[in-house]
């Protein structure tokens, strides 16, 4: 952190901030239905438990709430909140940096240069909400809690623009790049994009490549998928060792698996085809199971004209890695297969 950006930090009080827009605020009951449904002391609280409370209704506190919030809305684009005209510009330079939109949690992790905690990620979310120059994304099923300046969209355009995003990768199908989104959207940066995936709950990223969050390439939840991601990276079939030390030196969040149970997973899996002593490839590249004997047979089905043995270990060795003296030796001791001529083999007539 540079001194600069040390003197920023340590000149931000939240908490500070906060209490001096709360002051505003005269009556004690309106107080407590602000810090309780921000959750600014402590965790959130529903309309419903802040009613019974305060012995009020539910449809109450909604009403309160709105009310409240409204008048500090105008006091602060009145110029009579500091505070908030403070935050406001600390939240627009940080944000400026992030891409013009982000989650709270990120916003909140860039002000104070940490991993935040629960609480400052609600001061964070209260005094954007009060700021009449950003706009606050509400969180659902489709979107994380986010802020964005509002100079660049409010919370509908910012949706309408995160929506567009993950249209645009399910109907492509698979993950896509920053560079290669940007490459399809209307946006001045990549960054900018970056931001807007960032706030949709719908997608995940894995080394920046961003996909559906059902995806496991770019969002891993068991052995299996994390199997799948790095033979996918590696582009070659892996022993299976190799596939567990990948696992676990990867940037995976839980990557503490033994070989053997990497090992058990390759084998329930029907993605992934055993090419070799221990040694795995994907089914997508274009692998099949089944024994070396079974390999050559195909091969040899394949062919309208009987094979040199050179030719049937050429071919073979391309979904196998095995030693050509297994081909040759499956070659030679199985009665399915007829040699017709020196070398050369063929089918045994059923």
């Amino acid at each position: 952190m540079t001194s600069e950006k040390a003197e920023v930090t340590a000149a931000i009080d939240l908490k500070g901030g906060v209490n001096e827009i709360l002051s505003i605020i005269d009556q004690e009951r309106e107080r407590e239905i602000i810090t309780r449904r921000f959750g600014l002391y402590d965790r959130r609280e529903t309309l419903e438990q802040i009613g019974e409370l305060l012995g009020i209704t539910r449809e109450r506190v909604r009403q309160l709430e709105k009310a409240i919030l409204i008048r500090l809305k105008i006091a602060a684009e009145d110029g009579k909140i500091e505070s908030v005209s403070v935050f406001e510009k600390a939240f627009i330079r940080n944000l400026t940096e992030l891409g013009r939109v982000a989650r709270v949690q990120d916003l909140a992790d860039q002000l104070l240069g940490k991993t935040t905690d629960q609480r400052e990620r609600a001061h964070v979310a209260f005094i954007a909400e009060l700021s009449p120059n950003l706009a606050v994304v509400g969180e659902n099923d489709s979107y994380f809690l986010s802020v964005g300046i509002r100079e660049y969209g409010d919370e509908k355009k910012i949706k309408g623009e995160v929506d567009e995003i993950v249209k645009v990768i399910k109907k492509h199908g698979e993950p896509l790049t920053i560079v290669e989104l940007d490459a399809q959207l209307n946006y001045e940066h990549p960054s900018h994009v970056r931001a807007l995936a960032s706030v949709s709950k719908l997608l995940a990223h894995l080394k920046d490549s961003w996909g559906l969050v059902k995806w496991p390439t770019v969002n891993p939840k068991n052995i299996r998928d994390k199997i799948y991601v790095i033979l996918a990276e590696n582009e070659k079939p892996m022993h299976f060792s190799d596939i567990a030390g990948s696992i676990k030196d990867s940037s995976f969040k839980r990557k503490d698996v033994t070989t053997q149970a990497i090992h058990n997973e390759l084998i329930k899996d029907k993605r992934f085809v055993l090419i070799g002593r221990g040694i795995y490839a994907l089914d997508s590249w274009g692998f099949s199971k089944g024994t070396v004997s079974d390999i050559i047979a195909d091969v040899l089905k394949k062919s309208d004209t009987p094979l040199h043995r050179d030719e049937i270990v050429k071919r073979v060795l391309k979904s196998r890695q095995v030693k050509e003296t297994t081909i040759l030796l499956n070659l030679q001791s199985k009665p399915q297969f007829k040699r017709v001529a020196k070398a050369t083999y063929t089918l045994q007539d059923v």
